[in-house]
């Protein structure tokens, strides 16, 4: 018997929400085996009959969906069923429920999401930003930045910042070797914007540094990846960050996300005290 389940993820758009829902979902269930099939922009009765006809002839199939025009969910919901196919939507009732809370109708409108609204151009904005401002790079507006991530090399500073730049933040990322490497800009003002720290596990840091150096291979530099050196630079790194009193995030089980979650809270909180 086979015991893997057939995923149809069906879109009316990029499919990308549903996408990130799944992730959630079967990050519930670690011991299913899943094969996803998914089909994004569709928006006709004959696309659906035909991802349908598909999922009828697998075993242990599953449809999840995000469309968003009433009456091609209900087509969708109706063939599974006489089908016999379990099938979700994962949006109608909370756009339901939401029209009902606001006392306004939905504009049912797909990718409605994806908008080229302000939000969208500050996001865009603050992409472009960070990336002009990684590792360390044109620092004398650093001021300009909404987050600033300082920390030793190899603390997951650029991806941590790029992923807050989609979040709408304006990052800038420092390689902290020693407190005189940091901006003068910022040692005369260490509160001029949000500025967290970031550390790691000494032993950590080092499987990280060597596999850098073996993917760009390179002769291995003993100093940078030498663990007497490395929990030097760590525990400098954590005066500094005393000093000047920024807060700091041990990330060495944090995935980027949970990084990312801790500094904007962070970051709500220095924005809320400096008003």
């Amino acid at each position: 018997m086979n015991n893997t389940y057939q995923i149809y993820l069906i879109s009316d758009s990029t499919g990308e929400t549903l996408d990130r829902i799944f992730l959630a979902l079967k990050a519930q269930f670690r011991n299913i085996e899943y094969k996803v099939h998914s089909y994004s922009f569709t928006r006709t009765e004959n696309q659906i009959l035909k991802i349908l006809e598909d999922a009828e002839r697998s075993q242990n199939s599953v449809i999840l969906y995000t469309i968003v025009d009433n009456n091609l969910a209900k087509y969708l919901a109706n063939v599974s069923d006489e089908k016999k196919i379990p099938c979700f939507g994962v949006l109608g009732n909370l756009i339901l429920n939401f029209s009902k809370i606001l006392n306004q109708k939905a504009s049912h409108e797909p990718s409605g999401q994806h908008v080229l609204n302000d939000e969208y151009y500050e996001r865009i904005e603050a992409i472009q930003f960070t990336m002009n401002h990684d590792d360390g790079n044109l620092v004398n507006d650093i001021e300009k930045s909404d987050i600033i991530l300082v920390g030793v090399s190899r603390t997951s500073k650029t991806p941590t910042s790029i992923y807050l730049a989609n979040k709408g933040f304006k990052t800038s990322n420092i390689p902290l070797v020693n407190e005189n490497s940091l901006p003068k800009k910022l040692r005369e003002n260490p509160q001029l914007t949000c500025v967290v720290g970031l550390n790691t596990e000494a032993e950590r840091l080092v499987d990280l540094r060597k596999n850098r150096m073996n993917s760009l291979k390179e002769t291995e530099n003993i100093k940078y990846t030498n663990i007497d050196n490395i929990k030097k630079e760590i525990e400098e790194a954590k005066k500094t960050f005393r000093k000047y009193r920024w807060p700091s995030i041990d990330v060495t089980r944090k995935s980027v996300e949970e990084t990312a979650a801790s500094i904007i809270k962070i970051h709500e909180i220095y924005s809320n005290n400096v008003k």
